[in-house]
């Protein structure tokens, strides 16, 4: 199913945007206007939430739970005017003005280019159909690691969001545990033969087929959870296994740019975020007019700011996330999850319970 199949699946109002970028790019945008709860008046305006995705995912990782566990579900429910962003290169934008999808002109982005351009065509468009100056801004992962470079670079865009909620923000992974990312790593002149200088790990027939049909067997299911654990972190008792079984087939998305997963590599051992770095001093004096890609200064990000992380996170490592909470002035609200990995502020059997009540409390003081 796609975007929209999974909310109406479920009963859900949906409305599907295409929003093109300044360089071209075409991206689905997804709303769920209200919910079902009958206790909210459907005409009243209501309160704008955005939700940002992560690297090896999309918009569908908001909606791919039980609705009383999908955070996109829990805030139409509780509300809110719900938007659901799709990077550019995931399955659902994958279009372009006029580059074709197999070129490698259409491959050629990093963090940078989704930060300059995507978030702010998602925001100003938002802004604009809604009425409202402000909106809630949640982000899980990579949604974070745009929308640190977003809000402290492009002040306009920094002003129309009311309050930035981060699940599992990745700012540095000086100290990253994830032995798949790790290996990987060492394998960058591999990775760079095989993926052509366009997209890694692209969506195909097979790698649906081991999400959706080997995985949910038994005898396959420890090795796709293992698989898992490898780069996300370990948690056996709280990950939900079934819903990220499920998640797996309805997320054809596990596919990035060469460029951009060059540009979180380059952030290994480093205690800062910065631009990407074009391999040599004369290439980044073209791009940057100086010889070093240049560190995006979060410190200047004025945005009201919560933060959620996990212990057992692998990607968003605890000091790493020190490091980041070191940066940010604006900080309303932190929480440490002693337990949980990567992905259980998506699939937590307990994550209602422990971060999105926490989240609606927060909107709902704030409103």
């Amino acid at each position: 199913m796609n975007i929209s199949e999974i909310i109406s699946y479920w009963g859900y109002p949906d409305e599907v945007y295409d929003i093109v970028t300044k360089d071209g790019y075409i991206l689905g945008l997804y709303r769920i206007p209200y919910g079902k709860t009958k206790k909210f008046n459907n005409t009243a305006q209501r309160l704008v939430v955005y939700l940002q995705h992560g690297l090896f995912t999309s918009a569908s990782s908001w909606i791919s739970n039980l609705p009383n566990n999908s955070l996109g579900f829990i805030l139409a429910d509780a509300g809110y005017d719900v938007w659901l962003g799709n990077s550019r290169g995931t399955t659902w934008s994958r279009k372009h003005t006029y580059l074709k999808t197999d070129s490698k002109e259409f491959w050629s982005f990093s963090f940078d280019e989704m930060a300059k351009y995507d978030l702010p065509a998602f925001i100003d468009f938002i802004v604009n159909r809604t009425g409202q100056k402000k909106i809630f801004y949640i982000g899980h992962s990579q949604g974070t690691t745009i929308a640190f470079i977003t809000f402290s670079t492009i002040p306009k865009i920094a002003e129309r969001i009311k309050i930035f909620f981060a699940l599992a923000p990745v700012f540095s992974i000086k100290y990253l545990k994830s032995p798949f990312v790790k290996m990987a790593y060492k394998l960058k002149p591999v990775i760079k033969a095989f993926s052509g200088n366009k997209e890694f790990l692209s969506n195909t027939s097979f790698k649906r087929f081991i999400g959706s049909k080997l995985c949910p067997l038994k005898i396959f299911g420890v090795l796709c959870r293992e698989f898992l654990f490898m780069i996300y972190g370990y948690d056996t008792k709280n990950l939900n296994m079934v819903r990220t079984n499920m998640f797996s087939s309805v997320n054809p998305a596990l596919s990035v740019s060469l460029e951009r997963l060059l540009h979180f590599f380059q952030l290994f051992n480093s205690d800062q975020l910065k631009a990407f770095d074009w391999g040599s001093p004369a290439q980044n004096l073209l791009h940057y007019n100086q010889k070093e890609s240049p560190v995006y200064n979060v410190s200047k990000m004025n945005v009201p700011t919560a933060t959620w992380s996990g212990k057992n996170d692998y990607l968003a490592d605890p000091d790493d996330v020190r490091i980041l909470l070191s940066e940010i002035t604006k900080s309303i609200y932190h929480k440490t999850i002693s337990y949980y990995n990567h992905l259980d502020f998506l699939f937590g059997l307990d994550v209602y319970q422990k971060v999105y009540h926490d989240i609606i409390d927060i909107m709902q003081a704030n409103s």
